[in-house]
């Protein structure tokens, strides 16, 4: 597996070629393409080129999918005995990047792209037709009358020592 640990907004994160990943927020358009200035390490296999601090013959090249916003974060500052009670919180800004290529520049292409969105699309259409079609067995069978039970008593059945 192909990997390269590149470092975007004084973070470090591991690129792996073919996946997406989210960083902090960059200053450009979706659908833009663009190559990672710092790359710390790249490993494909065994081969592993450690930079000293940079490895300057390896590329990295991502293209942007979208700006997403993280998980809620809250905050909240309590002082006993003093009725200040403070909730706070913020949702984080994330650029969504697709890694395109690790390697030298020239390097021609090994692994192909994981499977597209589409598909993905197609088989959730999928599933959601499935569950309608149970919803609409169970109204169904909720509209026929239901059958009369029989029951029995156990509680009118004396025993007498």
């Amino acid at each position: 597996m192909k990997f390269a640990i590149v470092e975007s907004g004084g973070k470090q994160y591991r690129a792996v070629e073919g996946a997406t990943m989210d960083v902090d927020r960059l200053a450009y358009e979706v659908g833009k393409t663009f190559d990672f200035e710092r790359v710390l390490l790249m490993a494909d296999g065994d081969a592993v080129l450690v930079g000293t601090p940079t490895v300057g013959e390896i590329k990295v090249s991502a293209t942007v999918v979208e700006h997403v916003k993280g998980p809620k974060v809250l905050s909240f500052k309590y002082r006993p005995k003093k009725r200040i009670r403070v909730r706070g919180g913020h949702r984080h800004h994330y650029t969504r990047l697709m890694i395109d290529f690790i390697g030298k520049p020239g390097e021609q292409r090994k692994v192909e792209k994981k499977a597209a969105p589409v598909e993905v699309e197609k088989a959730e259409a999928k599933e959601e037709a499935g569950a309608e079609k149970q919803v609409k067995a169970k109204k169904e069978a909720a509209k026929k009358p239901a059958a009369a039970k029989k029951t029995t008593s156990k509680s009118t059945k004396k025993v007498e020592k």
